[in-house]
């Protein structure tokens, strides 16, 4: 018998691990729960319940072609191989299949498995599954990992140009096993499930992922451009949680979005080319995640960053988690998180720019606050954008680049429709108002509204000043 050791790739279909293991005969699926692994990770209470709901459609899905999903139970990866190798020993499995991980635990976890296994006679074999491209293989003429999106897009380009990555085919039933399979757990210890409401946005299964991506493709991707960056507005795909998990996969979404646009990556379709892109920021970050691991110990990826003088400033952090800064826009976005899991992109980085420019605290902290929140939680993604917003990571900000919050809103929601849709208090305000209800001598009468935790212009200048004292990369190189 077979094994697949399923992780973030809660699909069935195109499931390079999956199909592999299902070439070779007879195959049963495991997952494991791992809960204090996943507290270290700072993993979402609403990211681990959308797991768990995915599983429970992926066991029917699995249970459907006779492939029992077995369940078993790891506090932390540390166990890993001890219940694996366990569970091999039940089955009498030959080999175990995953799909790559990145990340330094990822791997050292894989090493260890992989290490157990084959001493017991099992053999390891893992694939890449949730890149386009093997991190490595993507380099500059030097031999070294891009550290500027627009190079690594460009050798992207020219590589999908020459080879566009396959769908992989579906499993077909097998003969039964006589393996029962384990129920899936409908909640872990030490994470709170989240409301009815949020569940609602976010239905799990493959079926899901495939609706959103198939309406999104159909109706909304040549929009995507004009439209991606005005929150009030259905202007983005809403994949990304379902991509975090595996539930659908990047190869589906990027021949999905070749089909609308006849095959063309660079012309034609000005929204799918756009949307195209943004697959290749996500396996930008996934690449500089294995190029430069220090990214994955909390370290910022331009090393000067980290003399920075960042505050210790508690009560300012906790305005800015509450949604209470007094910054209409800032609040509305931290709200939307709050209440739904996710957070529109473009809100992501100006809630981000005015915490670590404006609040000049460490973008370690509001990474961290994401991640125990977002539905969408991945650490390659989340840490490459705090890293861009901070001016401490790859290709990212000048420095002197700070988006103002005030300008931002009254660009990309005019009308303060996203702001009053998630900040009823301030419903009565215009439109001119509403992004700055203190600016005109007083709140306008919303008694229930906080007053700027900040002056704008003033914090601005602190950040500059910050960021003008730090050393030059040249001499920290001199002084090393």
């Amino acid at each position: 018998m077979h094994l697949i050791w399923l992780r973030t790739d809660l699909r069935l279909h195109d499931n390079t691990a999956l199909a592999a293991a299902c070439q070779r005969g007879p195959v049963a699926a495991v997952y494991l729960i791992t809960p204090e692994q996943w507290q270290a990770h700072d993993d979402a209470p609403c990211k681990v319940d959308f797991w768990l709901r995915n599983l429970q459609h992926l066991s029917q899905a699995l249970g459907n072609l006779n492939i029992p999903l077995l369940i078993r139970h790891a506090a932390t990866w540390d166990q890993a191989p001890t219940v694996l190798s366990q569970l091999c020993r039940e089955l009498s499995v030959e080999s175990v299949h995953v799909n790559e991980e990145y990340g330094i635990h990822e791997s050292r976890r894989d090493s260890a498995v992989a290490q157990a296994l084959e001493a017991d006679g099992v053999t390891f074999h893992s694939y890449l599954d949730q890149l386009f491209f093997q991190p490595g293989s993507v380099l500059t003429k030097t031999g070294t990992y891009f550290q500027v999106f627009s190079q690594f897009r460009k050798v992207c380009y020219s590589r999908l140009h020459s080879a566009l990555p396959c769908v992989v085919p579906t499993p077909k039933a097998q003969a039964e096993l006589g393996v029962q399979r384990d129920p899936v757990p409908t909640a872990v210890e030490g994470f709170q499930a989240p409301s009815e409401t949020l569940r609602a946005l976010w239905p799990a299964g493959e079926d899901e992922a495939r609706r959103r991506l198939d309406a999104f493709a159909d109706q909304q991707i040549s929009y995507y451009k004009d439209e991606r960056d005005f929150p009030a507005k259905p202007g983005t795909s809403q994949l990304s949680a379902y991509l975090a998990a595996g539930v659908v996969s990047p190869r589906q979404c990027l021949h999905a979005a070749l089909q609308t646009n006849q095959g063309e990556f660079e012309s034609g379709d000005i929204g799918a080319i756009t949307w195209i892109n943004e697959l290749l920021w996500r396996e930008f970050y996934k690449h500089i995640l294995v190029g430069y691991p220090r990214v994955s110990r909390h370290r910022a990826f331009r090393p000067e960053t980290e003399a920075l003088a960042w505050r210790k400033a508690p009560e300012d952090l906790a305005a800015w988690q509450q949604a209470r800064t007094g910054l209409p826009i800032i609040d509305a976005a931290m709200r939307q998180l709050l209440e739904t899991g996710w957070m529109h992109n473009r809100l992501r980085m100006v809630v981000a720019m005015f915490l670590t420019k404006n609040l000049l605290i460490d973008w370690r902290e509001g990474e961290r606050f994401f991640m125990r929140h977002l539905i969408d939680g991945d650490l390659a993604a989340n840490n490459g954008g705090w890293q861009w917003s901070s001016s401490t990571g790859t290709d990212s900000a000048p420095y002197f680049r700070i988006f103002s919050p005030l300008s931002q809103s009254e660009k990309f929601d005019g009308d303060g429709v996203f702001i009053k849709r998630w900040l009823p208090e301030l419903a009565a305000l215009n439109k001119k108002q509403v992004h700055n209800p203190e600016a005109a001598g007083g709140l306008f009468g919303v008694a229930d509204y906080p007053r700027a935790i900040v002056d704008l212009k003033q914090s601005r200048e602190r950040a500059l000043a910050a960021f003008r004292r730090l050393p030059s990369r040249q001499e920290m190189a001199e002084h090393e």
